[in-house]
């Protein structure tokens, strides 16, 4: 059987849908679970991966751009539960 290779573009949205999916289940999560328990911590921590700010000045018009991304444990998980979905489904 021969290999079927992914176009980058869609392991780069298996990516950034898992990271999504991830984290909102993180962030309920913490909110479900109540503080001081250590396993709130281990879903709630993140780290915060930032792009930007660029600021663009045109004499008509400026504007900024910027990106944020918060990962987390679940982060992981969301990639490899997108990963599956999206390759039960094609």
């Amino acid at each position: 059987m021969p290999s079927r290779r992914r176009p980058l573009a869609v392991v780069a949205l298996i990516i950034f849908l898992g990271i999504i999916v991830g984290t909102v289940v993180g962030e309920v999560i913490g909110i479900i679970i109540p503080e001081g328990k250590v396993i709130r911590d281990v879903f709630v921590n993140s780290t915060d991966l930032n792009i930007g700010p660029l600021h663009l000045d045109l004499v008509v018009f400026s504007f900024t751009l910027g990106f944020s991304l918060r990962v987390n444990l679940m982060s992981v998980v969301g990639i490899f539960l997108v990963s599956l979905v999206l390759r039960w489904y094609w």
